[in-house]
């Protein structure tokens, strides 16, 4: 019998039945006594073009339901070393985002006063802002592994300052990350104009463009970025749109030319070592996947960032 919560097994109680918790794990009342908390964050009101973020979160629990505790390509296990739980859903004011995310801010604030290292299921990318914020209280500025398609360094939108095409460049102005110790990862697409991108990179971002990832393998770059951040405080954020919509159509802004699933995980993977505080997956859409396909890979790029988590056992 072990001292830490496991998910319910699927030879206990089939798949598809019992409640809709990320992996059938424990629901927590409050983070108190835990290592891991899955928080989910049903909000799209920052999105610019597609909705359906907002019901994210509960489809990610639904197909997280497939996957099992033990990782076999990669020995790790986390549920024999880390007490991990879901402690549920934000409660957002659907009607206001400016409100939101001061709710999302107080609501981390609350948690990180625990040693946990939260989890978010989103929802759309402004969610990452007042997290980001809630973490710089505790840790100081972070660094950042952002995974994404879009860079989100928007000065503003529709004359916002707050939005999911935002965070980044209001993060960097607030102080809450080391820009030499961000790394943005998968960027493409099409653009404003030539400083989209190219504005961060001078702030001292780092940028991989997903043209110069095409049929490469991602060991490499995991490794790189290790080394980069060295033992920092470390956040990551990731945007499903990241991936190509072919393995991820289910997303409010889909581009061509993504990574592959499979480079996803070897990043994740290869991440490994770094000094993980806390991490996101968001920017699925269900209503535009109606196969369920985007957030069963989103939930278990979830399990990978779980798997390289400090303290994580590698069987």
């Amino acid at each position: 019998m072990s001292d830490f919560n496991q998910p319910v097994s699927g030879n206990d109680l089939a798949r598809f039945a019992g409640l809709q918790t990320f992996m059938r794990l424990p629901v927590a009342p409050s983070a108190d006594g835990l290592d891991v908390g899955f928080i989910g964050i049903p909000m799209d009101i920052g999105t610019s073009w597609r909705s359906g973020t907002r019901f994210g979160p509960k489809q990610l629990r639904q197909e997280s339901a497939m996957i099992r505790p033990y990782n076999i390509q990669t020995g790790a296990a986390p549920f024999d070393s880390l007490q991990c739980a879901d402690v549920g859903d934000i409660s957002i004011n659907t009607f206001s985002l400016a409100d939101s995310l001061k709710i999302i801010e107080a609501k981390y604030d609350e948690i990180l006063k625990h040693p946990i290292i939260p989890m978010g299921l989103g929802g759309d990318h402004s969610l990452t802002l007042p997290v980001l914020r809630a973490m710089a209280k505790k840790h100081g500025p972070v660094a950042l592994v952002h995974v994404d398609a879009h860079a989100d360094v928007n000065d503003e939108m529709f004359g916002e300052r707050e939005t999911h095409g935002t965070v980044f460049r209001r993060a960097y102005e607030e102080g809450l990350i080391k820009p030499s110790k961000v790394w943005q990862i998968g960027l493409r697409g099409t653009g404003y104009t030539a400083e989209d991108f190219t504005e961060a990179a001078g702030w001292g971002f780092n940028q991989r463009l997903a043209s110069s990832l095409w049929h490469k393998p991602l060991d490499m770059l995991g490794k790189e970025i290790v080394a980069s951040i060295g033992d920092q405080p470390c956040y990551i954020t990731y945007d499903i749109d990241s991936l190509d919509p072919s393995f991820a159509p289910g997303t409010g802004t889909p581009e061509i030319g993504g990574l592959t699933t499979m480079q996803a995980m070897e990043l994740i993977r290869n991440l490994r070592g770094l000094n993980i505080v806390g991490c996101d997956l968001v920017e699925v859409s269900p209503p535009y996947d109606t196969t369920g396909n985007t957030a069963l890979t989103g939930a278990n790029i979830m399990f990978e960032m779980l798997s390289i988590l400090p303290g994580v056992k590698v069987r």
